[in-house]
């Protein structure tokens, strides 16, 4: 080996360390950037903050459809579709670090991006990864454990490389190589955050209604190969994030903690249990009711409706059974006294007519089990056009998914090692 290979090996090894030591000992957090924010490569400049948000409402529609379509049947299809994702970040991949757009998705199990060589790859209009120039990459063997526990693993005997698929509900697909590489996150300290042989898939095959400057999907759910599994020793099994309001125009971002640095305590802090179920990807929670001020409405009927909601940062709306939506937007009736106009854009189904912005809204309560978590009323009610706010729930009859319109404003801490979620109301935009 010459001084130079030898120097830049020490480099690179004295960097891991130090980077590692730092997301083990303090935590880190990154830029979670939606994906109609003005830092986002896929914000569109010629629609107005009322088409983003209806954009938005139908994405989550979509995607709840597959979230139950596709787990209630046998087929190897992921739960999500890619269009679904409302939120981006930026990681780097590889030694020397590739920098690369993921999208965020707590409802996938795996982290894959496209790669060199394109067998038939979607246009990205960024740069895709050649692995072949990453010193760190190499391809898992079909021998391994963690072959053999992802979902829609397969074999390529010819080679001894563990191959994975996963099927879109759009007809979307990514095929190509399981492998071990570098994974490393910018923190917004400044401190980049380095996670030796990590495991992701290596897309040669990527095709469907993909497109634009993300070079696919960053898993978050419960499954092994997803991005928090495989973090859990080093983050102590916890990530939070805090969602800024659709209503901030500023370029400020959201953030997504990691360790210590995702720890939700203090003062109003309300933590409930998280519920193993089936398929063991999701998150889910006991929503016992919801509340619209003092007026309360059912939605668990006993015990046996444990684990009875998603909660999800990739679907916008919160999408409840239809008694129970009845019953609800029945309570919310009863205390806005406001004229009743239609959805300009027929998606939400209970809307009002206001001459101004500072109309006070009923406070809504989701009473999880053991947490009461109040709802800022920029959350539940939502200007879809000039003079036209509507109530941001919607009757379903797939769900429930309590989604990121409702999170707005709150920390959201997932720890996966004691197995709560917990919520304290916060002012995101001041973080």
């Amino acid at each position: 080996m010459s001084k130079h290979s030898f120097l830049t090996l020490l480099f690179f090894s004295l960097y891991f360390i130090i980077s590692f030591s730092h997301a083990l000992n303090n935590g880190f957090s990154v830029e979670l950037i939606h994906r109609d924010s003005p830092k986002s490569p896929l914000y569109q400049p010629t629609q107005n903050k009322y088409q983003h948000l209806v954009n938005s409402a139908r994405r989550s529609i979509n995607r709840a459809n597959h979230f139950y379509k596709n787990s209630l049947t046998n087929t190897p299809q992921s739960d999500v579709i890619h269009e679904s994702g409302e939120y981006l970040m930026t990681y780097s991949v590889g030694t020397p670090p590739f920098n690369i757009y993921g999208i965020i998705d707590t409802g996938s199990d795996i982290v894959w991006l496209q790669c060199e060589p394109c067998e038939q790859c979607y246009n990205q209009t960024t740069p895709i990864f050649n692995p072949s120039k990453s010193s760190s990459y190499k391809n898992i063997p079909c021998s391994s454990d963690l072959c053999q526990s992802v979902r829609s693993s397969s074999c390529n005997k010819d080679q001894n490389i563990c191959e994975y698929t996963i099927k879109y509900g759009d007809h979307s697909h990514s095929q190509g190589d399981l492998s071990i590489e570098t994974l490393t996150l910018d923190s917004t300290t400044g401190h980049s955050v380095a996670f030796p042989k990590t495991t992701i898939g290596c897309g040669h095959s990527n095709t469907g209604t993909f497109h634009g400057a993300a070079s696919g999907i960053v898993g978050l759910g419960l499954g092994p190969a997803s991005l928090t599994t495989q973090l859990k020793s080093s983050i102590g099994g916890k990530f939070s994030y805090c969602l800024l309001p659709y209503s901030d125009e500023s370029n400020r971002t959201s953030k997504l903690n990691f360790g210590e640095a995702a720890v939700v305590s203090g003062n109003g802090v309300s933590s409930t249990p998280l519920v193993k179920k089936d398929p063991p990807i999701f998150y889910y929670l006991t929503l016992e009711a919801f509340s619209v001020e003092n007026d309360r409405v059912l939605f668990s009927e006993g015990s046996g409706d444990e684990g009875n909601i998603i909660i999800d940062s990739g679907t916008t709306l919160t999408l409840l059974p239809d008694y129970v939506y009845t019953n609800l937007e029945s309570a919310v009736v009863e205390k806005v006294k406001l004229d009743r106009v239609d959805d300009p854009n027929q998606i939400f189904s209970l809307c009002y007519s206001i001459a101004s912005d500072d109309y006070d809204f009923p406070l809504i309560t989701a009473h999880f089990k053991g947490a009461d978590v109040q709802l800022h009323s920029t959350s539940t009610f939502v200007k879809v056009a000039d003079g036209i706010v509507c109530f941001a729930f919607q009757s379903s009859e797939i769900g429930p998914i309590f989604g990121n319109l409702a999170q707005q404003n709150l920390l959201v801490g997932y720890d996966i090692q004691q197995n709560i979620v917990s919520f304290k109301a916060t002012d995101c935009t001041k973080l």
